[in-house]
């Protein structure tokens, strides 16, 4: 009989529970118009993962947490230079000032609250987030948002690969496509951190130390 997928991982070694710190930050990817306004071809239907990640990012927020917003913007003048616009030119249309980049208000987002801009999926590449997370001794990221096949998936890996636990919340996330999703948050429970669910994270959160 062969092995199971679960079966081989574990044999291999992946699938290790991460230890959890206790100063996380949470980081709510790409929640913008473009991705999340079902008026624009970029977007999905994602209603459901802004509301759950709202639940941690209020609670965060309270417990004087950090909470950090990313979006993807671009000048018309880098449309024609960026090889990944080759390949998902559907992005193109993230043009910087346009309502495809504000992050939607359903966030809840808060005006002390940093919005990086970035240019690609990481939310680390080109962009000073590991420093501005180090600057305020987070151990910790919590990774929300959109997609969970891009953008978050590729802040996960540039996260650990920066010394950062990754926890990222499933019910949190959001993808055009229930496959893509599936099969990325299980790659991310594999190798990068634990995917877990926004009652576990703010159930952590209430547990920490004042």
């Amino acid at each position: 009989m062969a092995a199971t997928q679960d079966t081989v991982y574990r044999e291999a070694g992946f699938g290790n529970a991460v230890a959890r710190g206790s100063r996380p930050a949470v980081l709510v990817v790409d929640f913008s118009y473009g991705f999340t306004d079902t008026a624009y071809p970029t977007a999905a239907e994602m209603s459901g993962p802004i509301a759950r990640t709202r639940q941690i990012t209020d609670l965060a927020r309270e417990r004087g947490y950090p909470v950090i917003y990313t979006t993807i913007a671009y000048q018309p003048g880098e449309i024609a230079t960026l090889p990944w616009l080759k390949k998902a030119a559907g992005m193109a249309a993230l043009l910087q000032g346009s309502r495809l980049v504000e992050i939607d208000a359903a966030t809840g987002i808060q005006s002390s609250d940093p919005v990086i801009t970035k240019k690609g999926a990481s939310a680390f590449f080109g962009t000073p987030l590991a420093a501005l997370l180090t600057s305020v001794r987070v151990d910790t990221l919590v990774i929300t948002g959109a997609t969970t096949s891009g953008c978050v998936r590729a802040s996960a890996v540039d996260a650990v690969q920066s010394g950062f636990t990754v926890l990222v919340p499933e019910d949190c996330c959001a993808d055009r496509a229930e496959a893509p999703h599936r099969a990325n948050l299980y790659d991310i429970n594999q190798k990068y951190g634990d995917v877990t669910t926004a009652d576990d994270i703010i159930a952590w959160i209430e547990g920490l130390p004042a």
